[in-house]
């Protein structure tokens, strides 16, 4: 019987198991800094404002 070869096979649809993950930013504290970060790889600046860590998470969660 014939196997196909990966380069002769036809492209699979994109699936839920196969999608990037959604953007999940969250912050880390790291001594008097705080830093957001995101399941995508995405990292923010350190800043001592936790405020504004968590608003760069937000901001980051919005981008396209």
């Amino acid at each position: 019987m014939y196997q196909q070869h990966t380069d002769e096979a036809p492209p699979a649809a994109p699936n839920a198991a196969t999608a990037p993950p959604a953007h999940e930013p969250f912050t880390i504290e790291r001594g008097s800094f705080c830093i957001a970060h995101c399941s995508c790889g995405w990292t923010g600046p350190a800043r001592r404002s936790r405020d504004r860590a968590r608003t760069d998470a937000e901001e980051h969660r919005s981008a396209p």
